[in-house]
């Protein structure tokens, strides 16, 4: 195989897009809060704003750990299993899309489209997890390749939402949504907008990853082990 000859230390395992997708969701969310002294006066004493930093944190120390492996065998899932998120972060991504097109400003209800775009995203994810058992690899770390699609597919559609928010916030009436909140309980509707994109992207980034990993693990329970 043409691969043979590459030392295993050397091939991929989609870490470096892990991480430039963090960045670039770091990037987004200090654009959405600033000025950052004023996180604190969001809800939770500003944990409301400190969360979705923290779970970005989180994603890069998970890409070195994760991807930390000089198994080849493990190296080439981890690759495939990111390569199937990229493409189940479009569906995220295209969801997010709709979502904001029939958002009403209240509550938040799901259409047919959304919910089958998220269910491909789970499916996508799922298959991740059957491709490394398929290969022969051990159900948990079947999972975890899951997990590592969901990774990708989340930071895509955290992105997706931060940019969102980041465009709409600048056609809103009020120029500094900050002042706007001030110590209100419920604030102006920026400043709605704008605890409603973080609890969001937060809910995602520590979500989704779950779900991959149930996904992964039941679609590898029917795998049988086989010629990758």
């Amino acid at each position: 195989m043409k691969d043979a000859s590459i030392p295993a230390s050397r091939r991929a395992t989609f870490r470096t897009p892990i991480l430039l997708l963090a960045i670039a969701n770091l990037a987004l969310l200090g654009a959405r809060l600033w000025p950052w002294p004023n996180i604190m006066n969001l809800p939770g004493n500003g944990t409301t704003g400190i969360d979705p930093v923290i779970s970005l944190f989180g994603y890069m120390a998970l890409s070195f750990w994760i991807g930390n492996t000089d198994e080849s065998q493990d190296r080439k899932a981890l690759f495939s299993a990111g390569l199937l998120g990229l493409f189940a972060g479009l569906f995220l991504v295209a969801q997010i899309h709709l979502a904001a097109l029939s958002a009403n400003g209240e509550t938040f209800h799901p259409t047919r489209e959304q919910i089958a775009l998220l269910a491909g995203a789970a499916l996508l994810w799922g298959i991740a997890g059957w491709r490394t058992a398929h290969a022969g690899n051990a159900l948990g770390f079947s999972a975890v390749c899951a997990a590592w699609a969901a990774m990708v597919s989340c930071l895509m559609g955290c992105a997706a939402m931060l940019a969102q928010g980041y465009l709409s916030a600048g056609v809103t009436q009020s120029t500094d949504p900050w002042k706007d909140y001030q110590g209100i309980a419920i604030g102006t509707p920026a400043t709605q907008a704008l605890v409603q994109s973080l609890d969001l992207a937060t809910g995602l980034l520590l979500f989704g990853p779950i779900a991959g990993c149930v996904a992964g693990a039941v679609f590898a329970a029917f795998a049988k082990p086989g010629k990758a």
